[in-house]
Parts: C-alpha cells; structure tokens; sequence
C-alpha cells in the first residue's frame, strides 16, 4: 500500500494538530540527533564476523561402563 500525497497531507494536518506548530521543530530536532546517536553507534560496532571459526570438538575421555 502506497501513501498517496493526499494520506500525507492528512496525516501532516493531524500532527499539526495533536503537537501545534510550536512543538513539531522540536520533535524533528530530537528525532534528528537519535537518528545521529544511533548511527553513530552502529560505527563503533566491530563489523560480524562472515566466516566464524571451525570448531573443534571437546576433548572428552571414553564412555566407560562401570562394573557393580
């Protein structure tokens, strides 16, 4: 489902609305620096691995059955 520019400026006046015109400069702001912050701290991430390492298995002893 596509939003046809009449659902945009619909949801637009709603905002206006809800918010007043004062408020929405704000919200943008905020929402503009958590979108900085977060991209920002995807950069810090170490990139996933593409190949993890084989694994070896456990050195374990032997099963032994015991004798009662």
């Amino acid at each position: 489902m596509e939003l046809s520019p009449m659902h945009l400026l619909l949801i637009l006046i709603i905002v206006v609305v809800l918010f007043g015109g004062r408020r929405i400069p704000e919200l943008m702001r905020g929402l503009g620096q958590g979108i900085k912050e977060f991209r920002e701290g995807m950069k810090d991430q170490p990139p996933p691995p593409t190949n993890p390492p084989p694994t070896t298995p456990a050195s374990t002893p032997p099963a032994t059955e015991e004798k009662k």
